[in-house]
């Protein structure tokens, strides 16, 4: 069974030693811009620069030492891949990390900073389970899945527990989708923890696997996603699409250039770095997807972790 809100209180409290409580900031001129009173939960702020140290900290602290004692691997295109090299190398243990080869070259750094040992592959989702399973063959390592993991789902959804509670229950709250985590996280912590919360998703255009799953009641895979958002370039998962399906009220598509606008937006306006990802929500509101007109807004910022040489503006 999918996490309940037990589970979730219980993994906030599992982890809060070990991360930040990131802060809840909003701004007067995007939400002169936008007609809405925003607030941006900035896990650019969270430990590795995204909130995917929640979900990797609570899996990794949920093992004992003996599962552990071969170390943890995964695949991932950069903020998980971090995440969970920091969480390992506080539990002292090894941490394999398939990478595609065109990941993002600050989020490579981090891991390598962080001690995770990285294999490179071919930037498809077969090229990285394929070669996830034969660093598993070798290493023995035991496999903790950026989100196809109830563990990690709930430890996402410790994001918008915290979002509400700090807040005070938005009327929507708007989270980026790639595979899932954290829609899937956030979706259940407004369901356990809010009051009439619309839970919406945005998506690039060119990555909208998971708005086509969503409307047409099967799974469709990511195939060839073509973003400036490289954490939401993945499928979404058997565990987070049936939550997704449940919980989500609305997921929306944005075009790269509102993208591109929302970010240098948040840039300029609020002085903190976010990376391409963490605009798509915005971005939803700049392109009228979604009308945040006389109401109150959370958006979950998911990291800040950009590599400036690659900058789109």
């Amino acid at each position: 069974m999918f996490p309940d809100k037990n589970t979730i209180f219980e993994t906030a409290k599992r982890i809060a030693p070990y991360l930040h409580r990131t802060p809840v900031l909003s701004s007067s001129e995007i939400n002169n811009l936008t007609g809405g009173e925003l607030y941006f939960k900035c896990e650019n702020f969270q430990k590795a620069g995204a909130f995917k140290s929640r979900g990797a900290t609570n899996a990794v602290f949920q093992l004992t030492d003996q599962e552990l004692k071969a170390g943890v691997a995964t695949h991932s295109s950069g903020n998980h891949a971090a995440a969970l090299a920091l969480a390992a190398k506080r539990r002292g243990i090894k941490a394999y990390i398939v990478m595609p080869e065109n990941s993002n070259k600050v989020k490579v750094k981090a891991v390598e900073h962080y001690g995770g040992i990285i294999t490179f592959c071919k930037p498809t989702l077969q090229a990285r389970e394929d070669t996830l399973i034969q660093v598993i063959e070798q290493s023995g390592a035991i496999e903790i899945h950026p989100y196809n993991d109830y563990r990690i789902i709930a430890g996402q959804a410790t994001a918008a527990f915290e979002l509400i509670e700090d807040a005070g229950n938005p009327e929507i709250i708007i989270a980026p989708v790639g595979g899932g985590g954290l829609l899937s996280g956030t979706a259940l912590a407004c369901h356990y923890f809010g009051k009439g919360i619309r839970v919406i998703a945005a998506e690039p255009e060119g990555a909208d696997d998971a708005f086509k799953s969503f409307y047409s009641g099967s799974f469709v895979p990511s195939v060839h996603p073509q973003t400036i958002a490289d954490g939401l370039r993945t499928s979404l998962g058997t565990l987070t699409y049936p939550i997704i399906k449940d919980y989500v009220h609305e997921i929306v598509t944005v075009s790269e250039t509102k993208i591109i606008e929302a970010m240098r937006l948040i840039w300029e306006r609020m002085k903190i770095i976010v990376e391409p990802s963490s605009a798509v929500p915005l971005a939803a509101i700049l392109e009228n997807k979604i009308d945040v007109r006389g109401k109150r807004c959370g958006i979950i910022i998911s990291g800040g972790n950009v590599d400036f040489n690659e900058l789109p503006f």
